[in-house]
């Protein structure tokens, strides 16, 4: 089966790795094939084709969803259930779009570390 995913346009890849560095303890690496950036082998927030998604606790997701944000869902009927989708003019804004992902950061910091899966053996 195809991936029916679209590639992530090149500028909208710099602008999330923009928005990503220098948060203090973040690593950068790939989820669904896209940019994503980690703490403690937690997803703080992640690029997919041309979203970006953050992870917040319950009270400001909700509030969140209550504006008008949705769930992120890679797939359609398969949302992340932690993830908001950052609206389109939140993500064209770099200010307000480093925000989010500082913030979501703070929260994933407040998560025990996530132990690394055991490799498998070929």
């Amino acid at each position: 089966m195809a991936n029916p995913w679209r590639k992530a346009r090149p500028e909208d890849v710099e602008r999330f790795l923009d928005a990503i560095d220098g948060i203090e303890g973040l690593e950068q690496r790939k989820m669904f094939g896209f940019p994503a950036a980690f703490l403690g082998g937690n997803m703080v927030a992640g690029l997919h084709q041309d979203t970006v998604m953050v992870r917040l606790p319950d009270v400001e997701r909700q509030e969140r969803l209550d504006a008008g944000w949705s769930l992120f869902e890679p797939m359609p009927g398969r949302p992340m259930r932690e993830y908001v989708a950052l609206p389109a003019e939140t993500f064209a804004d770099a200010d307000a779009t480093r925000e989010w992902i500082e913030r979501a950061a703070a929260y994933v910091r407040t998560l025990p570390p996530k132990e690394p899966k055991p490799r498998k053996r070929s």
